[in-house]
């Protein structure tokens, strides 16, 4: 797992979510992470992904693997 340096994340949530605070905030431009947190906590815990990972993530979600 790794433990990244997050003093200059700047994290942005979807246009779409339109304002609202139910959302997942994501951090990019850091180098070697991709960090992700909720947007309720924003104090609270970040996941951190390698981009590898994230890229494996969002091919995942597109290819609807997680549907429910």
């Amino acid at each position: 797992m790794i433990s990244p340096d997050l003093s200059d994340a700047e994290f942005r949530k979807s246009s779409f979510s339109g304002g609202g605070n139910n959302c997942v905030e994501v951090a990019t431009g850091l180098p070697g992470t991709i960090a992700i947190r909720d947007s309720k906590d924003r104090s609270g815990p970040v996941l951190a992904f390698t981009p590898g990972e994230w890229s494996a993530f969002i091919a995942g979600v597109k290819s609807g693997e997680f549907e429910v």
